[in-house]
């Protein structure tokens, strides 16, 4: 038995005491059905990791999964954990380009392909990326693992809290996806505010529509598996059925929800929701994004005399959540602005870096605490951009620069006020205009190209893209090539072609001038 400490410094002293405790409870429940069982989730965890030590991974080495929220895929997340292996979950629908610029940054010492992402297999066969790979979910992979024992390791009481746990890759600004590093102490300072917010007891069933790539889903895996509750993986093609996902919801007794506000949005328009569903939840926490009040009240009309609305702020950078705010009658007397952030959480601190005197309460939000993660993976110039000291103390202390413009009320509550930089919120993802603007410009009939974001209320807009070209082709033709470049949630609305782009006195493409052709 590895947990032979008084206290759990480590996520898998954490699990393992987790998985003891509640053995023959359900860890997984999937809408098909299936349930697995934490003994059934430690036991197999175990397996697989054992079998990447025999493999030789070790602490520190990176594992790259593309994850479709199969058993095995939340196995090998906890797996890792137990071992001090840093996981990155990848998304099977992402454009190759896009996954060899991920793998290039953390150089895995293993990808893991599911049965969803197969086809990856042969991009990489094509690639100048030499790395070892296996199918987690085969039946040799299952095969395999029967040689291993599923009694916990003594290794995992080697990790110190310190250790990197996984790395969340998002939208950078050079065109590079950024790999955001949280370590073990980050996740159970977060695990336990999250117990403490939500109540979070034993019988609670925690919904996992959110992408396993996308930051949002730490909330789910990590507040539900780590506090012996029960996750239901829905996977996205159930996500993307507005019926069935309610019905999956309902019939798996869910009691806490957390999505991006699009997704309440799209179940809300297509009249999927009416107030007989949702019977058992008692928590919605929305995220990512500003909720649009008229459908908010919505919302809360239809739930909000039975369960509580959360509206949740955090970057990545600093486990995905840092401030709650439970949404009241009283936030919809004005529909013109966005519910406040609320209160910073318990153990995390903050700053508001005002360049205006005359009002220190509205400036770009910094973090500061034991829940800021441990910057950016092999990328130190960009880790010392945002992780900074802070210049008001006589000490060390490190800070998160979020670049999120916030404003204090007398009350003490925050509200969200716009970006400092050219990075946006969209569809819930937040996506650096410069990493789209990169994908064109390695189009090699690109000229030039812009892309601009325009706003069309304080929570909605559309990403647009102008170029000039060389050759003879229409936007279609364009759109249908970037497509393969760029994620979904990254393409932009509608694509312009112009003779040449407009500049500024510097010489420099003048995005004023593109945003004002957009109106």
């Amino acid at each position: 038995m590895a947990n032979n400490t008084s206290y759990n410094y480590n996520l898998g002293l954490v699990f393992y005491s987790i998985a003891s405790a509640n053995s023959d409870n359900v860890a997984l429940r999937f809408p098909d059905g299936q349930e697995i069982k934490y003994k059934q989730l430690n036991n197999l965890s175990n397996q697989i990791a054992r079998s990447l030590l025999y493999e030789g991974l070790k602490s520190g080495d990176v594992i790259a999964i593309f994850n479709d929220k199969s058993v095995y895929g939340y196995a090998y997340m906890l797996a890792c954990l137990k071992t001090g292996i840093i996981y990155t979950n990848l998304d099977n629908n992402s454009p190759w380009a896009r996954i060899e610029k991920i793998l290039n940054t953390c150089q895995p010492a293993l990808i893991c392909f599911d049965n969803t992402a197969l086809n990856f297999i042969e991009d990489l066969k094509k690639s100048n990326i030499s790395l070892p790979y296996s199918n987690i979910s085969s039946d040799e992979a299952k095969i395999q693992l029967i040689e291993f024992s599923t009694d916990n390791l003594n290794e995992t009481a080697l990790i110190h809290g310190g250790s990197p746990a996984y790395i969340m890759f998002t939208s950078g600004s050079t065109g590079f996806p950024k790999g955001a590093v949280m370590s073990h102490s980050n996740l159970i300072h977060f695990i336990k505010w999250s117990q403490s917010t939500f109540n979070i007891v034993k019988d609670d069933v925690f919904t996992n529509v959110n992408p396993i790539y996308f930051d949002n889903s730490v909330f789910d895996f990590y507040s539900a598996i780590f506090n012996g509750s029960v996750l239901v993986p829905i996977n996205q093609n159930l996500a993307k059925d507005p019926k069935a996902l309610v019905k999956a919801i309902n019939d798996s007794h869910c009691s806490i929800w957390f999505s991006v506000p699009s997704l309440l949005v799209y179940l809300l328009t297509s009249r999927a929701l009416n107030s007989t569903d949702f019977k058992t939840v008692k928590s919605i926490a929305f995220g990512g994004e500003g909720f649009p009040k008229n459908k908010l009240r919505q919302l809360y009309t239809l739930f909000g005399n039975r369960m509580k609305l959360f509206n949740v702020y955090g970057p990545t950078e600093c486990t995905c959540i840092c401030s709650s705010y439970l949404v009241g009658e009283k936030d919809f007397e004005n529909m013109n602005e966005l519910a406040p952030l609320g209160f910073i959480a318990p153990n995390f601190g903050y700053e508001i870096l005002s360049e205006n005197k005359d009002n220190p309460n509205i400036g770009e939000l910094a973090l500061i605490g034991p829940c800021v993660g441990l910057g950016y993976y092999n990328d130190q110039e960009r880790t010392s951009k945002s992780f900074v000291q802070n210049a008001s103390k006589k000490f060390s202390e490190r800070m998160y620069k979020t670049g999120d413009l916030v404003e204090r009320a007398d009350n003490g509550h925050l509200h969200f006020k716009g970006r400092v930089d050219n990075q946006i919120k969209h569809m819930g993802y937040r996506i650096e205009l410069e990493e789209v603007e990169s994908a064109f410009s390695s189009l090699n009939y690109i000229n030039e190209v812009g892309v601009v974001y325009e706003k069309l209320s304080p929570e909605l807009g559309f990403i647009r893209a102008y170029v000039s070209v060389n050759k003879d082709l229409d936007s279609a033709s364009i759109m249908n090539e970037i497509k393969t470049i760029l994620p979904a949630y990254m393409l932009p609305k509608t694509i312009s072609i112009l003779t040449s782009l407009p500049k500024n006195s510097n010489g420099k493409i003048d995005r004023n001038k593109l945003k004002e052709l957009a109106k």
